[in-house]
């Protein structure tokens, strides 16, 4: 951030897309506190910020008129929030752009911080709207992206509104630099062994992440639902657990690809096994090759966690992405809670860690562990694509 911020309005686009219980309260503020150093830097260096953020997705969960379900998807609730994190008082409009938003944009002084109501209250926002962003880049004399969170989306607030601004007025934030930089030490010349851990339902999701790891990695562990696509690849009988059918060749070829690459491919040895897809239905512990009818695998089971972690142990990078097993469950938990131990000792030993990806976030974080890795990605969606290779329209506007 080699901006000068003296005397300026400075637009400052953050990811506070953070969780909310049914009374509004922010249940975990891991994406506003990260936004805080950057906020900080601005008004100390003699600036004025006004942010913009988005808070879930409004236009998808309209009220049965048609109309924004203003009063659960306000970034009013996190006001009091971020005002004593900044020790600010926050100032809140009711609009992103318009002449309430005009008003309290031009009135801001030296020091001040100004909220803007939620970008996706706007139709234009996720089709990258020009007329709206140019209506955004009027607020701010400079511009700052610091939403890695949604550095993957072509949005008017994310890129669009980054091209009304000369090359001289915009920057990335402290934290979206920090997350290149973390990610970048992943993928430029890590330490070596390298172990990746990637779970989540579907192999679909992560096909290329898997394709770009077999050039990366030493070994790769595949946990969580995907896990069984690949079992049934391997002739195994998967019961009723979570396979796509129309993957299992391509499983079959990236298996392949593993072995003749030298990679290592480390699946489940054995399953927590269920007879319905609920915390309260029966259970057992299975080898996963021998899944019967009527039951399905929800997560990895001893012999997995025992051999899993002793690889991650030996680990001199590790990158972690997605739960081992249905996370939310209490009885399928397990999987994901000893992976996040096997992480953090292997970064007390002196590993570097990259947590990204919402459940394995979630794990650590509800451990406690955050700070016992070497860092936490605040975007699952954005860290998974800037992984596999791909070039994010929030970080190309600003370069």
């Amino acid at each position: 951030m080699n901006l000068d911020f003296k005397n300026k309005k400075v637009l400052v686009r953050v990811d506070f897309n953070v969780p909310l219980n049914d009374k509004f309260k922010i249940t975990d503020d891991t994406r506003i506190k990260s936004a805080l150093p950057t906020i900080k830097k601005i008004l100390k260096d003699g600036g004025a910020v006004i942010l913009m953020s988005h808070l879930g997705r409004p236009q998808k969960k309209l009220n049965e008129d048609g109309s924004i379900n203003v009063k659960k998807f306000t970034l009013e609730h996190l006001v009091k929030h971020l005002s004593t994190k900044l020790k600010v008082k926050v100032k809140f409009c009711k609009e992103t752009v318009g002449k309430e938003a005009t008003k309290a944009a031009k009135s801001l002084k030296k020091g001040e911080v100004l909220l803007l109501e939620n970008t996706r209250f706007n139709k234009g926002e996720t089709k990258g709207d020009t007329k709206l962003a140019k209506e955004m880049s009027k607020h701010g004399d400079l511009y700052v992206n610091d939403a890695f969170g949604t550095a993957h989306r072509e949005h008017a607030s994310t890129a669009t509104v980054a091209k009304y601004f000369k090359k001289s007025e915009k920057s990335a934030g402290l934290l979206l630099q920090k997350e290149i930089e973390n990610a970048n030490r992943v993928l430029n010349n890590p330490a070596r062994p390298v172990t990746a851990i990637v779970g989540g339902a579907k192999v679909s999701d992560k096909i290329m992440l898997l394709e770009k790891l077999m050039n990366l990695a030493n070994n790769i562990i595949i946990g969580g639902g995907m896990a069984y696509t690949f079992i049934k690849a391997k002739g195994g009988l998967t019961g009723n657990s979570l396979v796509e059918e129309d993957k299992v060749k391509l499983a079959s070829r990236l298996l392949a690809k593993a072995k003749k690459k030298g990679v290592k491919i480390y699946l489940p040895k054995d399953s927590i096994i269920a007879d319905a897809f609920s915390d309260k239905a029966k259970k057992d512990t299975v080898y996963s090759m021998r899944i019967r009818k009527g039951w399905m695998g929800l997560d990895v089971g001893p012999k997995a966690q025992k051999e899993f972690a002793a690889v991650i142990e030996k680990s001199k990078t590790i990158l972690w992405n997605g739960p081992m097993g249905v996370f939310e469950m209490k009885p399928y938990a397990k999987g994901t809670m000893a992976i996040a131990k096997a992480v953090a000792k292997a970064t007390s030993k002196g590993a570097f860690s990259l947590v990204g990806g919402g459940d394995s976030v979630a794990a650590v974080n509800q451990m406690g562990l955050s700070d016992k890795v070497s860092y936490v990605s605040t975007g699952g969606g954005a860290m998974l694509e800037f992984l596999e290779g791909k070039e994010l329209p929030g970080i190309k506007a600003i370069n």
